[in-house]
């Protein structure tokens, strides 16, 4: 089966309602969508959901750099996965982001053309079920405490707390939350590299006693060694999510005990079999893993689910949760994320269809 098309797409779908995060308030979401047809007839399909501020790349990026690479996939064998990556790295370094959509893509045709299920491909899943994570943006204290309640009676264990600096607000937030749902809820509370050192391990100290499952990425991406001073210097497990990108990285951060925990994405990490590496490599250090990213349609939210289903080292509060933000999608059936849990489906690929109508209404490029 031979690659004969590589299609990138950008799609721009609303959200149900504002979102407030440390970079700004998000009201659409951006993403690309990568279709990729064989001489067979079977076609798979990627998806990545670039966002401002966490990821390097936008869409416009993602998708005049698939159309750069794909002259040198055409023609290739769709089944072998490993030369289409060495194909996309010679094209490019880095793009993470554009690779992983491409991957996706020929991984689900790939799936499709045995009638299997991605996890499958993919050594097989470990766990019928994803377990979720619920979040809370950057909002009032009250407001929080509401939102968290409503998590709670959807069934959801764990959410994270989105906080913006060293805003004495955000230990507000936190402890109206804790106070709300008891012990109810795993929580964790998210930065987005937005603490100042000089700040950072005082103000986490006043977290502690809101029995916090961990605190995601402080600093900017590349501090990693201040990052492995802020965790000697605090009693909640810290998680590096920005600063995980590659191999090279991971490996920094487990040198120089720089996280308790990290996070990966199949859009970060280049693909389904990189990301699954990096938790191998993650899993060997006896370091755990969340995944997930929090904006994005069906199709990459499937990706990750499945990755989570397959590694063992991946803890519950998978935080691929952007079909319950978004207004729309572009699979004719999306999928229901409301009682905090993703089934893993055995149907073919990723075992979701591309709506054609859906498509054409939030196509834009």
């Amino acid at each position: 089966m031979r690659i004969t098309g590589v299609e990138p797409i950008i799609v721009e779908v609303p959200t149900r309602e504002p979102v407030s995060g440390v970079h700004g308030v998000t009201r659409a979401q951006r993403s690309v969508l990568a279709r990729i047809a064989t001489d067979a007839g079977i076609e798979g399909w990627g998806n990545v959901d670039p966002s401002p501020g966490y990821t390097l790349m936008s869409a416009d990026d993602v998708h005049s750099t698939i159309a750069a690479m794909a002259p040198a996939l055409i023609g290739a064998d769709a089944m072998n996965l490993n030369a289409a990556l060495a194909a996309m790295d010679g094209v490019v370094s880095g793009c993470h982001e554009a690779k992983a959509a491409v991957e996706m893509g020929l991984c689900d045709a790939k799936a499709r053309s045995l009638g299997i299920p991605v996890h499958s491909l993919l050594g097989g899943r470990l766990k019928s079920e994803v377990l979720l994570n619920a979040w809370i943006g950057t909002v009032p204290p009250q407001q929080a405490a509401m939102e968290a309640l409503g998590w709670v009676e959807r069934g959801f264990l764990s959410a994270k707390i989105k906080l913006d600096g060293a805003d004495p607000e955000g230990v507000r937030r936190v402890a109206a939350v804790r106070a709300a749902v008891g012990g109810r809820m795993a929580l964790r509370v998210d930065f987005n590299e937005s603490l100042p050192m000089e700040d950072a391990v005082g103000f986490i100290r006043q977290l502690e006693p809101y029995d916090l499952a961990l605190v995601e990425q402080p600093l900017e991406r590349h501090r990693i060694a201040d990052l492995a001073e802020i965790r000697r210097g605090i009693r909640i497990p810290l998680m590096a999510d920005e600063s995980v990108v590659g191999p090279a990285s991971l490996i920094d951060i487990i040198r120089r005990e720089a996280a308790d925990i990290v996070k990966v994405k199949v859009m970060k990490q280049g693909g389904l079999l990189r990301t699954i590496e990096m938790v191998q490599i993650a899993a060997a250090a006896q370091i755990k893993v969340v995944i997930g990213h929090g904006f994005g349609l069906t199709l990459s939210t499937i990706a990750e689910a499945t990755v989570a289903a397959v590694c063992g080292a991946v803890i519950d509060g998978c935080e691929s949760v952007g079909p319950l933000k978004m207004a729309a999608d572009v699979v004719s059936e999306p999928i229901g994320l409301e009682r905090g849990v993703i089934r893993i489906s055995d149907l073919p690929g990723f075992g979701v269809t591309i709506d054609p109508q859906a498509l054409a209404r939030a196509r834009r490029a």
